[in-house]
This record gives structure tokens, C-alpha cells and sequence, in this order.
């Protein structure tokens, strides 16, 4: 994303946004439309957090990257017209490839063509795994459709969230999702194919979460990644031209409309306080803002270097505490790739999530994988997304006519036992691309140039505290997750760490607004 000039500092403002995130932005409007003075205060020189379009590659200047989050799936339909964003959304067709390289030329491209996956299905697969998938589908159908609801309120407990929203006959398969893991949960359906298991396994429950397969909390990271109700995406996730940083910078228009700053390279160094109650903010430069409100959309640990939170919840934040187990490995194509497994005529993959997987005993590799992430290894098959978008929107590319991609990985070390992420990264984003040429092969000849982000690299440059994308990791739901109201008068938390949960989504902000305003007495004007 372009830097443009923020805009100038207040002296004072009802109410200081910290971070210009896309929940920070979602709240900034909120409140100011309900005719709050608002200011929203980001460190870096661009907005957006990780819901960004950035051109990242030294050697393809003109190639543009959406390089934090790649796609907006989750985000509730009533926000989005709420905002008035009108976001341009491509519906990706197909939306999941699963390729295969043992030779057997057994694929699965799932679209809008519902008839044609199902033969595909008993083509590759088998009748069972067709049939298991129309259960599968038509279940988290229902359980999208309750649920909604509920990501625009106040959180309540597992078992609240089932009584209220979830019809009866799904409620305690609702809880036990919510509290359980995602193989126990798939196993429900009666699939044959471990390799669709593990498809769905990894590409819904294993995203951005510090766990393995089979553990407590991969259910719930499940059931929040297939919340996607935007229009027109019938349970997927959606391409948005221009890159995510469409969605932030359409965000913060509607901001400034209503009335709210935004001040770029406005890093926070304190949240001021007096009596126990907030009094402004201080920034790294000396500047200050008086405000009796502040709303914070940084991540909860990042906040609790900024303030003095009270004990109870800087025990539940050391609860929280995980360390982010992705890389993300940033693409520049000469073109496109070739996949071995797709015969002549097929649909174009491009635009859809590729699922690279290993062939034999996938879910006991997820497995291993897992175990070698916890004792500080680098695996040497992690599951990997594969996206490029510059064929669903042109706009991206540079004059040359590149192709921006990324390898979403999972899972990795946040530190390599005994070595670091510096010395051993070019290495290893070579070992990905050799398994990508696996199944595509000559992938590895088409590269241009990378722009790689570790863990670490996540941390340092989104500003995301451990590396971890979610913020708080999506194992904890609901009323586990990072309160709005952080019990220190005047301070409130919007980030992804709070409910429902972490991805671009804009509830947090919605509700963190929307709290203030009710402890305030002003009136909710959406």
C-alpha cells in the first residue's frame, strides 16, 4: 500500500485509537460517527496492519503484494453494509485445488459446480468421501446461518452461545466442536481419504494456530475459518481487488467522513493514566493527546507494554501467550506454474487456495510436523497454501506482466533449535519451492524474486507481539479471549485477540465501539 500523509495530530480528543488496523478503523468510524471526536494514531507509514497491499519485491518493483492477510472471508455482511464499504469481492472459481504428485493424476477442483466436484469426488476419491462431504457442507451450512448472530455482541460462554443461537438438534455437536479438535470432528462424516481429511484438517483448523491436529482448540480455529457470509461467496473466502489493503484504506475513508484523524508514524509509547482512570496517550516522540477514552487495537501484548492493566487480566493475557507458528513466503512469477496432476482443458487453478500436502499417511505427517515445530525443527514437508490472485485480478501485476504469489506455511518454530531464522531461511524457502515444483514442475525457474516472512518477521513488520497472526490464538473462544473492557477506567481493547476471534473480520472493532459508547451514554448511530 502506498503511503500517503496522515493526517495532523489533535492536542485532545474524546476518544485516541491506538493502531489503524482494520478493527481499529471499524471502531474509529463507529464512534465518530455517533459524534465523538476520534484519533487514530499508527506507528508505521502505512495503515492497515496486516490487511495490507504492499510492493515488496527489490527485484519487481511495480509487483503488488498483499503480504499479511491474503483473502476476506469472514468478515459479517452487516458490518460490511453497515460501513457502506462495497468492497470490490471476486468470488473465486474454483476455490480449493487439491493437487496430487504420486502419479496418479487424482485432483480435486472444488467450485461453483457443485455437480462437477462430486463426480470428482468418486472419480479420485470415492462415493463415501462425496457423500461425507455433502453431510460436512451441509452441517457447517447450519451452524454458519446460527452462529452469525452471535459475532456481533458481546461474547457469552460456550454453552450460553449454543442455548441462544445454535437450534437444538446442533447445539451439544456445536459445543463439542467449540471445545474439541477438528479429527474428531471430520471423523463425524465418514470420510475414506485421509487426504481430503487432512485438506480440511490444516487448510480450516490448523491456520495460523499454535497446536497440532488432534488438539483442543483446532475445532473452534475450524468452525470460525468457515464463517464466510459475504455476498455471493456461498462459504468461501473472497479475492478483493486491489489486494487487502483495499479493505483497510476503504475503512479509514469512511473514518475520515465521519469525522476521525488518522496520523501515520504516530507511534504510542504510553497510555497516560491518573487515579486509575485513562488521561491520553504519549507518543514515542515526545507529542501527546488528552483523551479519556482510549481504544486499543494493537494486540493485548502489545497493550500491556503501553499501560498499567490490572493484574487479573495480565494473568489471563500470560495464559494467552503462544508464539506464532507461520511463514509466509511472498512470490514474484515470471508466470505461471504447470501442474503435473491436471490434464489438458482443465479449469484454470488460479485464484483458488492449493493445497500442497504430503501423498502417504498425510495426517500422521501433519502430525510429525507438529512434533518437530515443538522441539525447534524445521519440518521437511510443512502443509503449505499456495495462493496467486493476479489472474482473478489483473490490477496487482506490473507492467511485465508478473505474478504475485505466496506460500502460506504451516507450521513452523517461532526459533530453530540451535541455529536462527536468518541463517537457515534462504535455505529453506528453497527446500518449499523444490516441493512446489513437486507438483508444478519448473515452479522454482519462475521465480523473480522473494520476500519471506518468518515468525519473527511477521513480529517485526506488522508489529504483531510473538508473531502470531490471530493475535490471541483462535484455540480460545468467545469469553476466553481478550475482554473489551480491560477493567482499567477509559480502556478498551479492539484487536483480533478479542471475540470472536482472529482474521480480518472488523467485529472486535464493531463491539469494542459499541461498548464505549454504551459505558459512555451516547447513542449507537451505526
Amino acid at each position: 500500500m502506498t503511503a500517503t500523509p496522515g493526517d495532523p495530530l489533535p492536542a485532545r480528543a474524546d476518544v485516541v485509537v491506538v493502531g489503524a488496523g482494520h478493527n481499529g478503523l471499524v471502531a474509529a468510524t463507529l464512534l465518530a460517527r455517533a459524534g465523538l471526536s476520534v484519533a487514530v494514531l499508527e506507528r508505521d507509514r502505512v495503515i492497515g496492519g496486516a490487511a495490507r497491499t504492499e510492493t515488496p519485491f527489490a527485484n519487481v518493483p511495480g509487483l503488488k503484494q498483499s503480504t499479511g492477510s491474503y483473502l476476506l472471508g469472514l468478515m459479517p455482511p452487516e458490518l460490511e453494509r453497515m460501513l457502506d464499504l462495497r468492497l470490490p469481492l471476486v468470488r473465486r472459481d474454483p476455490h480449493y485445488f487439491l493437487p496430487t504428485a504420486d502419479g496418479s493424476g487424482r485432483y480435486l477442483l472444488m467450485g461453483r459446480d457443485r455437480d462437477a466436484t462430486r463426480r470428482q469426488f468418486v472419480e479420485f476419491f470415492s462415493a463415501a468421501d462425496r457423500d461425507a462431504d455433502d453431510r460436512l457442507q451441509a452441517e457447517l451450512d447450519q451452524l454458519r446461518a446460527d452462529l452469525a448472530p452471535a459475532w456481533l455482541q458481546e461474547p457469552r460462554s460456550v454453552e450460553e452461545t449454543a442455548d441462544r443461537f445454535i437450534r437444538p438438534e446442533l447445539q451439544q455437536v456445536f459445543v463439542d466442536l467449540v471445545r474439541g479438535d477438528v479429527v474428531s470432528y471430520l471423523d463425524r462424516f465418514g470420510f475414506t481419504s485421509e487426504l481430503v481429511m487432512a485438506m480440511y484438517a490444516v487448510t480450516d483448523g490448523l491456520s495460523g494456530l499454535h497446536a497440532g491436529p488432534d488438539d483442543t482448540g483446532t475445532g473452534h480455529n475450524f468452525l470460525v475459518h468457515n464463517m464466510c457470509r459475504l455476498p455471493g461467496a456461498d462459504g468461501t473466502w473472497m479475492i478483493v481487488r486491489g489486494g487487502m489493503g483495499t479493505v483497510s484504506r476503504t475503512i479509514a475513508d469512511r473514518a475520515r467522513a465521519a469525522g476521525a484523524t488518522i496520523t501515520t508514524e504516530a507511534a504510542v509509547a504510553a497510555v497516560t493514566t491518573t487515579g486509575g482512570a485513562v488521561r491520553g496517550v504519549a507518543l514515542a516522540d515526545g507529542r501527546t493527546i488528552d483523551a479519556a477514552t482510549v481504544v486499543a487495537a494493537c494486540d493485548p501484548f502489545t497493550l500491556a507494554e503501553l499501560a498499567p492493566l490490572p493484574h487479573p487480566l495480565l494473568d489471563r493475557l500470560d495464559g494467552f501467550r503462544r508464539t506464532g507458528t507461520t511463514l509466509k513466503v511472498n512470490l514474484a512469477l515470471r508466470d505461471l506454474p504447470t501442474f503435473s496432476c491436471l490434464p489438458p482443458g482443465a479449469p484454470s487453478p488460479f485464484g483458488s487456495t492449493i493445497h500442497l500436502l504430503p501423498p502417504a499417511q498425510p495426517l500422521d505427517r501433519v502430525r510429525a510436523m507438529w512434533r518437530d515445530v515443538q522441539a525447534g525443527r524445521l519440518p521437511d514437508f510443512p502443509t503449505i497454501e499456495w495462493y496467486l490472485h493476479t489472474t482473478a485480478d489483473p490490477s496487482l501485476q506490473d507492467g511485465a506482466g508478473h505474478h504475485s504469489s505466496a506460500l502460506f506455511v504451516q507450521s513452523v518454530p517461532y526459533e530453530v533449535a540451535g541455529s536462527t531464522w536468518e541463517a537457515e531461511l534462504p535455505a529453506y524457502v528453497d527446500e518449499l519451492l523444490d516441493l512446489c515444483d513437486t507438483f508444478a514442475p519448473g515452479t522454482s525457474d519462475l521465480v523473480a524474486d522473494t520476500f519471506a516472512l518468518p515468525p519473527p518477521g511477521i513480529e517485526a513488520h506488522f508489529g504483531i507481539r510473538h508473531g502470531h497472526i490471530h493475535h490471541v490464538d483462535n484455540g480460545f473462544a468467545f469469553d476466553a479471549r481478550m475482554p473489551y473492557a480491560t477493567g482499567l477506567e477509559g480502556l478498551y481493547a479492539a484487536s483480533a485477540g478479542c471475540h470472536p476471534a482472529g482474521s480480518v473480520i472488523g467485529a472486535a472493532g464493531h463491539n469494542a465501539a459499541h461498548r464505549v459508547l454504551v459505558d459512555h451514554g451516547v447513542a449507537w448511530r451505526p
